[in-house]
């Protein structure tokens, strides 16, 4: 599967998340729903695995970073997004969470010694400028209370734990670990974590048996999180976290996009000019590097 397969279908799946999560919300609590989605993801691929006669064993001091991508990619970092979604607009939220094509440049840096590239921190910086544009009217409502700030505060500690779990994905990449098997141990333990963090904070472990919930979780179960984190992680280890992360600007546009068509949503002048600059953006971070041989004959 190539390269922009990949992007289209982490984007498209991702960006269209938001029907499913909206089904979630109600009688369970968000923390166990989150729990039961990841339970549900793992549950299904090793059923999946077992029945092609797959061995589910990795060596165990592989385990220990499984269980970090668990704990940043699919767990503590939802935390913190459906927390600070509880008290700010999801659009804001969405720009703060932008900033991590900027986190996944300087942490693959620092972590696993990947080059930086200008041109995917140029388009990073133009992206985040169109997500501004896109979500102007609610930033410029946003007022600076105490609640407010510390939403916008564990916001970002959830796009640095979402960084770093890109971080490690890619280190577990590196080491040849099967992406579906890694991406199956790793929500496992981020369900286990969710059941746990539900319960310290008091929250009761249930299911919603009524139709929309359950058809919403399979959805996200299935192509939120097995399919989509498949093609993201693939992604990352074969295109860089820095350039990959770029998708996280994406799936609030296609989001907007279907709300265009769903709940007929109004494009401002803003909206539209940030989009333009989110897509220039995209361009010049997924554009081909041209080769040694064409930079030299450029600059003749």
């Amino acid at each position: 599967m190539n390269n922009t397969l990949l992007y289209g279908l982490t984007v498209l799946i991702w960006g269209s998340t938001w029907i499913g999560i909206k089904y979630q919300l109600g009688v369970v609590d968000p923390l166990v729903s989150i729990g039961h989605r990841f339970a549900l993801s793992a549950l299904l691929v090793f059923a999946i695995l077992l029945l092609r006669g797959t061995s589910l064993r990795l060596p165990l001091r592989e385990h220990g970073f499984i269980l970090l991508q668990g704990l940043f990619l699919f767990s503590l970092n939802y935390v913190c997004v459906y927390n600070a979604t509880g008290t700010l607009t999801s659009g804001l939220v969405a720009v703060v969470f932008s900033t991590m094509v900027i986190m996944n440049l300087v942490n693959s840096a620092l972590f696993l010694g990947a080059p930086v590239s200008l041109t995917v921190l140029g388009g990073g910086l133009i992206g985040m400028a169109g997500m501004v544009g896109v979500f102007w009217q609610e930033l410029d409502a946003l007022d600076l209370s105490d609640a407010n700030f510390r939403a916008l505060l564990i916001a970002l500690v959830g796009t640095v734990l979402a960084s770093f779990g890109n971080v490690v994905a890619a280190r577990n990449r590196r080491a040849d670990i099967p992406v579906l098997l890694c991406n199956t141990w790793g929500m496992a333990y981020g369900a286990l974590v969710m059941y746990g963090v539900a319960l310290a904070t008091g929250k009761t472990i249930e299911v919603d048996w009524q139709a929309p919930y359950l058809i919403s979780l399979v959805y996200l179960a299935l192509f939120g999180s097995v399919i989509a984190f498949w093609a993201y992680i693939s992604l990352i280890g074969r295109i860089g976290a820095d350039k990959a992360a770029y998708s996280s600007l994406l799936f609030p546009v296609v989001a907007l996009l279907i709300s265009t068509v769903v709940e007929a949503y109004q494009w401002s002048l803003s909206a539209l000019l940030g989009l333009a600059l989110v897509l220039l953006g995209n361009w010049l971070v997924m554009r081909p590097a041209r080769s040694t041989t064409e930079q030299q004959a450029g600059a003749k």
